[in-house]
């Protein structure tokens, strides 16, 4: 009998801030350009969150949360010459700078998939677990992001006998986290195949994940054999800005779209030399065409494996409603295929700003000694959900427009935000 220790996969989610907005700062994000200008609603946005974080508790998963950031960021915007307190700095930028102060006040850090690439401890050299920050480099808004992500996952992830958290990689090499990473284990406590996806610039839209940081974060994790695949043009030039827009991995299934990467036969098989039972679910285009994946984010759902080794697809109710999609979930999601069920989850205010089910989590797999380790604070049961509940109905706004970032009232409702979010944590404490 194998000795191996058991582990399991924890989805840690960002907390939707009450700043969420649709200033349309994303570009090569077609879901943010098509909705910006737009009233957003913040608080049915992290209602939205939580629900799918209680879906995936309730289905017998781990979960856990990583708090919202403080926004506006004046700390940053205090690095372009604004001075005075926080209302101040604040006050001026959005008068002087509003472009810059819109930037400085969203609340993209929801999306956790870009929080850091992760090596689950089988995978590594030393046998810990290893997280490398992402920098974010290539969007101004979120290129403040990483000093706040970094505390956090330090201090989630603090017990250095279990894990190791890395500096981002520096700015001029873009890396943009686990939405371009990808791995591949059978069995699942085995090591596994730590897949990278690196995008070409020069096209349509700007390619956000380097080779260089792709090799980078290998090397500092201890992964000897990874693999770095570039994400094909045509996946980029349709508005597939991150790999899990267009191909998802989990254990030994590599759900992608026909379309996803540049030389898919060459990974292909590099894939099927070091994962024996590799199953490859490819989507035709001929039956799901680019732009219909992305508009539903097919492949931004959670791929997950339930306690009863049934494997199951967190889909957005977009897949649902995009008939070439639906119709190819019925035809091959079920009993007799790889993935045996579909839960559909409501995350419109997120897929509004470009952000399926898969963007708003990092996976963490961990064994049980690990898991015992993270700070219990930022592991959710039922009461947890309910108390991120009841501080989302009673601090975040109910709607917001891009022309109400500038209001004063809106940052002090932040800040009490993070207050009660804070004290909640403090409660959560054994």
């Amino acid at each position: 009998m194998s000795t191996a220790p058991a582990f399991r996969e924890v989805n840690f989610d960002g907390l939707i801030g009450p700043t969420h907005n649709y200033a349309g700062l994303s570009l090569g994000n077609l879901a943010a350009a098509l909705h910006a200008g737009e009233l957003s609603q913040p608080r049915k946005a992290a209602l939205q969150g939580i629900a799918k974080m209680r879906t995936l508790h309730g289905l017998g998963l781990g979960q856990g949360f990583f708090l919202p950031h403080d926004r506006p960021n004046a700390g940053w915007l205090r690095q372009f010459g604004f001075d005075g307190s926080d209302a101040q700095v604040c006050a001026r930028a959005w008068t002087e700078e509003p472009l810059l102060f819109a930037q400085a006040a969203s609340a993209s850090a929801m999306w956790a998939a870009n929080a850091a690439t992760v090596s689950p401890a089988p995978d590594t050299a030393d046998g810990r677990t290893h997280f490398t920050v992402a920098n974010l480099a290539t969007m101004a808004h979120r290129s403040h992001e990483w000093p706040e992500t970094l505390r956090q996952l330090r201090h989630i992830f603090a017990d250095e006998r279990y894990f190791a958290v890395h500096d981002p990689v520096p700015a001029r090499f873009g890396d943009e986290g686990a939405a371009n990473f990808m791995r591949l284990a059978s069995p699942v406590n085995g090591p596994g195949v730590e897949v990278m996806v690196y995008g070409e610039p020069g096209g349509r839209f700007p390619a956000r994940q380097s080779a260089e940081a792709c090799r980078a974060i290998f090397r500092r994790h201890g992964i000897e054999d990874g693999l770095t695949v570039q994400q094909s043009a045509e996946a980029l030039a349709a508005g597939a800005f991150h790999n899990d827009v267009v191909a998802v991995a989990h254990e030994n299934i590599l759900f992608a779209h026909e379309q996803a990467f540049a030389d898919k036969a060459a990974f292909y098989a590099a894939l099927a030399q070091r994962c024996p039972d590799l199953i490859i679910l490819e989507v035709p285009a001929s039956e799901v065409s680019l732009e219909a994946a992305i508009a539903s984010y097919l492949f931004n759902s959670q791929l997950v494996t339930l306690p009863d080794r049934q494997r199951a697809l967190i889909l957005p109710m977009e897949c649902r409603e995009t008939p070439a999609v639906k119709v190819w979930l019925d035809s091959n999601v079920g009993a007799n295929g790889p993935i045996h069920a579909a839960h559909f989850v409501d995350v419109r205010e997120s897929m509004h700003n470009g952000g399926g089910p898969a963007c708003l989590r990092l996976r963490v797999l961990l064994s049980r000694e690990a898991e015992q380790a993270v700070h219990p604070a930022h592991l959710l049961d039922e009461r947890g959900l309910d108390r991120l509940e009841t501080i989302v109905g009673n601090h975040w706004p109910e709607r917001l427009a891009p022309s109400d970032l500038g209001l004063p009232d809106l940052w002090a409702q932040g800040q009490a935000a993070r207050t009660a979010l804070r004290h909640a944590l403090e409660q959560a404490l054994p």
